[in-house]
């Protein structure tokens, strides 16, 4: 079983035990996160895709870490002019283990008033 979620902006296809990085979510290490913008689940032979949501579903993930992505170098030079700037950046990142794919019954008992 998989399901598409969408978080930050951007959709991932999930699975359980999946390990995904993320853009920055509130939280420690070792939190519980559950996600209900579920775009899309697949199990086996049936499917079902939301419009745009798929009702009574979610995943719920555990945070790994927060970390940072790479550093990356901005660098622009106009030619013949003596201008030039350097600039660096790095992304806040979140790692989350998906633990579970709920629908029904047990999505709304897991939610529990928390979503992102």
């Amino acid at each position: 079983m998989f399901a598409v979620i969408k978080t930050g902006g951007k959709q991932y296809k999930v699975a359980a035990d999946n390990q995904i990085t993320v853009m920055s979510l509130p939280g420690e290490a070792g939190e519980r996160i559950v996600f209900d913008e579920v775009l899309a689940l697949f199990d086996g032979a049936t499917h079902r895709v939301g419009a745009p949501r798929v009702t009574g579903a979610s995943v719920v993930g555990e945070i790994v870490e927060q970390t940072r992505g790479p550093k990356v170098i901005a660098f622009k030079k106009r030619r013949r002019k003596n201008s030039k700037r350097k600039r660096g950046h790095r992304q806040d990142l979140t790692i989350v283990r998906v633990t579970e794919i709920l629908t029904g019954a047990a999505a709304e008992a897991a939610h529990g008033g928390e979503s992102n």
